[in-house]
């Protein structure tokens, strides 16, 4: 078994990712909590594909292990594609999903509902050590409710409804979310390079 190593501090990234990524044969997928720890470096590029090969870099130097880390958040149509990597700080606290919700309702509190237009866009890198490294894209559009909905996802998820569904992202079942999220999209995009690591 080749062991790749999920390298997030997202719980609940982490489940998702677990979710899809664990039945790949010949891959045992090891979290943080798995491996000695390593000092993070900050997200400072400037788009999703730059925070997710550089954490996934640093993942893959510190540990030795094929690497995959992502990075993800909310462009809003109304706000010029805003919070987008700043999705996870967008209320000046990292990871406080409250107050990013609040705010960014707030901020489209006057916008109608038909220009409440939004895309969930995740970037996912894999960094093999001494080998390749491998970015892809997922997204998925829809738009943004007046009020949270729902407390099965996690981020922007109670507030998010994706095209063709009349649920927010938080209101779908697990297996529903992971068929067509922004993230289920860019891991389907990494599998076949995460297979040919299977030993």
């Amino acid at each position: 078994m080749t062991r790749v190593l999920l390298a997030t501090r997202n719980a609940g990234k982490l489940v998702e990712l677990r979710r899809i990524l664990g039945d790949v044969p010949g891959i045992e997928v090891v979290g943080l909590a798995d491996v000695p720890g390593f000092p993070d470096a900050p997200e400072t590029g400037a788009t999703f594909a730059e925070n997710a090969l550089a954490k996934a870099r640093d993942a893959a130097t510190a540990t030795g292990l094929p690497s995959v880390a992502d990075d993800s958040g909310l462009a809003v149509d109304a706000l010029s594609g805003m919070p987008g990597v700043l999705s996870a700080r967008w209320s000046g606290r990292h990871g406080d999903d409250r107050a990013n919700l609040e705010l960014l309702l707030a901020q489209l509190g006057d916008v109608p509902d038909d220009r409440r237009g939004a895309a969930f866009v995740c970037a996912a890198a894999l960094v093999v050590p001494g080998g390749t490294e491998t970015v892809v894209h997922g997204e998925s559009t829809g738009t943004i409710v007046r009020a949270p909905r729902g407390s099965n996802g996690f981020g922007y998820d109670p507030v998010f409804v994706p095209d063709g569904e009349q649920r927010t992202s938080a209101e779908l079942t697990a297996a529903e979310k992971d068929a067509a999220s922004h993230r289920a999209r860019a891991l389907a995009a990494l599998l076949p390079h995460l297979t040919t690591l299977a030993t």
